[in-house]
C-alpha cells in the first residue's frame, strides 16, 4: 500500500507474522494542555485528526487492492504485511518452513566463542535524562521489557510470561527474577499459555495478533513441572497439525484442550498426548494447506479463529468466535447442533452476530460459573468510526456462552472512565483487533479486568468502570516533566498496549497480572485508586533479568564521556534505547517504534533514528534534556530531518537507512529515491538530503548501503505476491554513473532469486566487492513463481553479476550482514547468526542462540566485536576472533 500521508504516534503498536505509527510535527503547532502538547513530534492529538479524516474510505472486507486511507489501524497492517512480505513473496510459504530451517541450522558446525547479552540490565522508559522532544520520558511506564503475548500465574507465587518473540519466562517469586523455560524449543514466538486443574502449563506457539513481527509457531507444548522444568521438542502434543501456525487462545473442556488458531479450530485429548490434533472447524478449509485454494493470497485471511467458550455446565455445548479483524462473509459465532458446526444468528441479546460486527474477540467466564463475559471489536466499527473499533464488552448472566448477553460497556463510557485516550480520532478500542484481553476475579463473578490500549477493572458486573492503567500520564493534570520526578505527580501506570493477563496469589495475596507492549506489570487485586480511578500501585515486573526486547536495529560509537562504547538501537514500541558504558540502567532518548539507526563509530551521542517510513530524527548530544524545550523551544537536542519520500509515502514502513563506510557525514536513505545528504549528525532539516536516482514509480528500497562514495540500492515493487519484483541499482553518492543491474525476472539458474533483497555488505577494501543478502525460502518451501534457492550471493564487479556462495547455508530468511575486518562474513537470519570464516566456502552457526530472528549485525569501532540486533532477546555481543 502506498499512502499520501503519515503520521506517528508513541508507543504505538506493531502479522501475520508490526506496529504502527505517526508524521512529525513541531511542537508548537501541536494542540494539547500545558500551552503545547508534550512531544510534538507524536502527539496524539495530530493522529486522532487525520485518523477521523480517514473515515469511510475503506471496506471492512478485505481487499486484495486495499489503498491506504491514512487509518492507523490500516498502517498497522501495512506495516504487517510488508513484514510478512519480505518473508513471503512471490508466494505462500509452506508449513514447516521454519522447522526444516532450525533443524537444518543446529546441525552446522559450531564456532568458537559465545554471545553475551548486553542489554539484560534495566531500560527505563522514563529515564530523566532524556527528556527531549522525541521522547516518551515521564509518561510513566517506567522499567519496560519486549512485548508480552501471554500471561499465567499460579497461587503459589509462580508467574509465567510469554513473549512475542523470546520465549518463555518463569519467577518464582510472584513477578521479578525471571528465568527462559523455553530455549530448546524452534519457536520463541508465544500465542498463548494456560494452566489446566492439573497444574500444568500448556504453550501455543505463534503469536496471533496479526501484525508485522508476530512469527509462526512449531505448535503446543505441555510441561508437567512448569515449577521447576523447560520446555523441550519432546513436549509437543500430537504430531505437526499445528506447525507454522498461530495460536490466539487454549481453552480447557470436557477432558479436551481446544485451540483458537490462524487456520481453524483444533481439538486434542488432555489425557493422552500423543496422536493428532482434531480440526474441529474452519470456515474456509480449501484455504488450509494442501486445499486447492492454499496458494490464494488471501488464504492467511480465511481460516482466522479468536476464541472458545466452554459451558462450565455443559461442556458439550462450545462457542467459535471465528473472524478476521478486517471483516469477511464467515466472521462470527459458531455452535454445534446436530454434529454440524452453524452460525449463531439469534437469541444472543445484545452481543452482535452480524458478520459486519464481529471481529477479535475474547472470552472469560468467572471461576464459580455464573458469568461469561466478552469483548468484541467490530469490522464495521473499524472501517466507520473515527473513534474506535470496539463494538462493546458484554456479560451473559446464564454463566452459559450462549446468552442472553447484555452489553456493559462502549467505547465513550471507557473513555469517560478515567482514560488518557478521550481525544475524537483515537479512543479507546481503537486498536482493539490487536488489544485485547479479558479475565476474572476467581473470588468475586463480578470483578472484571478488561484490556484494549488501557487497562479497565470493574467491581460490580460492569455497571460501573475505572481506568486503572491508562495508556500514559501526558495530559493529566498531575503530569510534569520535571526531571526530579517520574511523570510529576501522578502515580505510575502500565505500557501500553494489552495482550495478556493472569491472577495468581503470593504469600496469601492475590495480584493481577498484565503483558503488553511494554512487558509485564501487577498491582494487588483489591488495590487502591486515586480520585480519577487510576490505581496509585502498579509494579513494574521489567527489572533486566527478563530482556524480550525487540530491536530491528544496532548502532555503536565510541563512549567519549565515560570511555569504552555507547549502544543503542531500534525497537518496536519502544523508542530507541541508550546504553552508555557507565549505565547499570539502559535510557530510551525517542520514543515510539525505532526502525533503522545510524551511530557515529566515533561518538556514540550522534544518532540518528528512524522512526517509519524515514521519518528520521537526528541527536548530537544522546538527546540529553531536562525538558526545558516545552518552555523554551530552542533547547530542544534533537531534530526532524526526514527525506521528502516520508511525506509522500513512498518508503517501506522499516525503511533502509545508512552511512558511508568510508565516510560517516555522508547518509544514504532508501524510499521510492535514493536519497543523500553530506551533512553528518550536523543535518537539522529534511530539505538538506537530494535523491540521486528515482528507482521507478510504485518501487520502494528494501536496502541501501555505500562505501568510499559507491552506493548500492536494492528495491521490490511490487513486493507483494501480485506481480512480485525485485531489482537492485547502483551508482555514486554524487549522483552520477546511476544504473540498474540486470538480474533475470525469475531468479533462474543459480541468479539472484526472485525474493526479497534485504541487506548488502561492502568489503572495506574494495567497493565493487559486495554481498546480497535474500529473506524468504527457497523453492522448496515457497509456492510461487520464481522462488528461486540461496539466501547469501557475492559480486566481484560492483553488482553487474553474482555468484551464489550459499552452499550449506540453512533454508532461512537473510536479513543483514557484515563483513569483518579478516575478510569472513557475518549473517542474520530469522533464527540466528551463521558465519563464513576468510578462505572457506561453507557456513557455520555462531554460538547458540533461541531460535530468535536477528534482523541485523553491526561491528564495533575498532571491527573486534560483533554485535546481534534480536527481534525478541535484545543485543547479544561476540568477539569476532572467537568466530574463526
Amino acid at each position: 500500500m502506498s499512502a499520501p500521508t503519515r503520521r506517528r504516534r508513541w508507543l504505538t503498536t506493531c502479522a501475520i507474522t508490526a506496529t504502527a505509527g505517526l508524521v512529525a510535527i513541531p511542537a508548537s503547532a501541536a494542540p494539547g494542555t500545558h500551552g503545547s502538547s508534550p512531544f510534538g513530534a507524536r502527539t496524539l492529538a495530530q493522529l486522532a485528526a487525520e485518523r477521523a479524516q480517514s473515515v469511510g474510505a475503506m471496506s471492512p472486507k478485505v481487499k486484495e487492492d486495499d489503498g491506504d486511507d491514512g487509518n492507523e489501524a490500516d498502517e498497522i497492517a501495512e506495516g504487517a504485511d510488508q513484514y510478512a512480505e519480505a518473508r513471503t513473496s512471490p508466494g505462500i510459504v509452506a508449513p514447516g518452513a521454519y522447522g526444516a530451517a532450525w533443524s537444518s541450522l543446529t546441525k552446522l558446525p559450531s564456532t568458537g566463542g559465545s554471545w553475551r547479552n548486553v542489554t539484560d540490565l534495566p531500560y527505563n522508559s522514563d529515564d530523566s535524562r532524556y527528556r527531549d522532544i522525541d521522547s516518551n520520558s515521564s509518561g510513566g511506564s517506567g522499567y519496560v521489557t519486549g512485548r508480552m503475548a501471554a500471561m499465567a500465574a499460579d497461587d503459589d507465587g509462580y508467574v509465567y510470561a510469554g513473549s512475542a518473540g523470546g520465549g518463555v519466562w518463569r519467577s518464582r517469586g510472584g513477578g521479578g527474577h525471571w528465568k527462559p523455560i523455553s530455549d530448546r524449543l524452534p519457536a520463541q514466538s508465544t500465542g498463548a499459555l494456560a494452566l489446566d486443574g492439573g497444574g500444568r502449563l500448556w504453550l501455543g506457539t505463534g503469536e496471533a495478533t496479526t501484525n508485522a513481527d508476530a512469527y509462526l509457531g512449531s505448535g503446543v507444548y505441555v510441561l508437567s513441572d512448569p515449577h521447576h522444568g523447560t520446555f523441550s521438542t519432546r513436549s509437543r502434543v500430537g504430531g505437526d497439525e499445528l506447525e507454522s501456525t498461530t495460536v490466539h487462545q487454549l481453552r480447557f473442556g470436557g477432558g479436551k484442550v481446544w485451540a483458537a488458531t490462524n487456520e481453524g479450530v483444533w481439538s486434542h485429548s488432555t489425557k493422552k498426548l500423543g496422536g493428532a490434533w482434531k480440526l474441529e472447524y474452519a470456515p474456509n478449509p480449501d484455504y488450509l494447506p494442501g486445499g486447492s485454494k492454499a496458494d490464494d493470497p488471501s488464504a492467511p485471511y480465511k481460516n482466522i479463529t479468536n476464541d472458545i467458550a466452554i459451558d462450565p455446565k455443559h461442556p458439550s455445548k462450545v462457542v467459535l468466535a471465528v473472524g478476521w479483524r478486517s471483516g469477511d462473509d464467515y466472521n462470527g459465532f459458531y455452535t454445534r447442533a446436530n454434529g454440524t458446526w452453524t452460525r449463531i444468528s439469534s437469541g444472543f441479546g445484545d452481543l452482535p452476530t452480524d458478520a459486519d460486527d464481529v471481529g477479535n474477540v475474547t472470552f472469560a467466564r468467572s471461576a464459580d460459573g455464573s458469568r461469561y463475559y466478552a469483548i468484541d471489536q467490530s469490522p464495521e466499527q473499524l472501517s466507520t468510526n473515527p473513534d474506535s473499533g470496539l463494538e462493546g464488552i458484554y456479560v451473559s448472566k446464564s454463566g452459559s456462552p450462549s446468552g442472553p448477553w447484555t452489553k456493559i460497556a462502549d467505547y465513550q463510557g471507557l473513555a469517560a472512565a478515567g482514560s488518557a485516550l478521550t481525544s475524537p480520532g483515537y479512543m479507546p478500542g481503537v486498536q482493539a483487533w490487536y488489544n485485547q484481553f479479558l479475565t476474572v476475579d476467581p473470588a468475586d463473578p463480578e470483578h472484571v479486568y478488561a484490556g484494549l490500549e488501557e487497562v479497565y477493572e470493574t467491581k460490580d458486573g460492569g455497571s460501573s468502570w475505572s481506568t486503572v492503567g491508562p495508556y500514559w500520564n501526558f495530559g493529566f493534570s498531575c503530569w510534569s516533566i520535571d526531571p526530579a520526578k517520574q511523570t510529576g505527580d501522578c502515580n505510575p501506570t502500565t505500557h501500553s498496549d494489552q495482550h495478556g493477563v493472569a491472577i495468581g496469589r503470593y504469600h496469601g495475596k492475590s495480584f493481577v497480572y498484565v503483558g503488553n507492549d511494554g512487558g509485564v506489570y501487577k498491582r494487588p487485586v483489591n488495590g487502591s485508586q486515586d480520585s480519577s480511578g487510576h490505581a496509585t500501585d502498579w509494579t513494574s515486573l521489567n527489572d533486566g533479568t527478563i530482556d524480550t526486547l525487540q530491536y530491528y536495529s544496532v548502532g555503536v560509537g565510541k563512549d567519549l564521556d565515560h570511555g569504552g562504547v555507547s549502544v543503542t538501537g531500534g525497537l518496536q514500541d519502544n523508542g530507541q534505547s541508550v546504553l552508555r558504558s557507565n549505565d547499570k540502567v539502559m535510557g530510551s532518548n525517542f520514543g515510539g517504534d525505532g526502525g533503522d539507526t545510524l551511530t557515529d563509530p566515533a561518538n556514540g551521542c550522534n544518532i540518528a533514528e528512524e522512526y517509519v517510513y524515514l521519518a528520521v530524527q537526528v541527536t548530537q548530544n544522546c538527546a540529553v534534556n531536562d525538558g526545558s524545550w516545552i518552555t523554551d523551544p530552542s533547547k530542544a537536542t534533537s531534530y526532524g530531518v526526514a527525506p521528502a519520500d516520508n511525506a509522500t509515502g513512498e518508503a517501506r514502513f522499516i525503511a533502509p537507512l545508512a552511512a558511508d563506510a568510508k565516510n560517516s557525514s555522508t547518509w544514504i536513505a532508501g524510499g521510492r529515491h535514493v536519497w543523500v545528504q553530506t551533512h553528518g549528525y550536523a543535518i537539522r532539516s529534511g530539505d538538506e538530503w537530494k535523491s540521486v536516482y528515482d528507482l521507478g514509480e510504485g518501487h520502494t528500497a528494501t536496502a541501501v548501503a555505500a562505501s568510499g562514495g559507491k552506493v548500492y540500492a536494492a528495491w521490490c515493487g511490487p513486493c507483494n505476491n501480485q506481480g512480485f519484483a525485485r531489482g537492485i541499482a547502483v551508482g555514486n553518492a554524487d549522483g552520477t554513473g546511476w544504473h540498474d543491474i540486470a538480474l533475470p525476472a525469475t531468479g533462474a539458474d543459480g541468479t539472484v532469486p526472485n525474493r526479497y533483497l534485504s541487506g548488502f555488505a561492502v568489503d572495506p577494501k574494495n567497493a565493487d566487492h559486495v554481498y546480497l543478502t535474500v529473506n524468504g525460502f527457497s523453492r522448496q518451501w515457497t509456492e510461487g513463481p520464481g522462488a528461486g534457492v540461496g539466501h547469501v550471493f557475492e559480486s566481484k564487479d560492483g553488482g553487474t553479476t553474482w555468484k551464489d556462495i550459499s552452499k550449506n547455508f540453512p533454508d532461512v530468511p537473510a536479513d543483514s550482514a557484515v563483513v569483518t575486518p579478516n575478510g569472513g562474513l557475518a549473517v542474520g537470519t530469522d533464527l540466528g547468526v551463521v558465519y563464513r570464516a576468510p578462505g572457506r566456502s561453507s557456513w557455520q552457526r555462531v554460538g547458540s542462540l533461541p531460535a530468535v530472528a536477528v534482523l541485523q549485525v553491526k561491528l564495533s569501532p575498532d571491527g573486534r566485536t560483533l554485535y546481534a540486533a534480536t527481534h525478541g532477546r535484545g543485543i547479544y555481543t561476540i568477539n569476532v576472533r572467537d568466530c574463526d
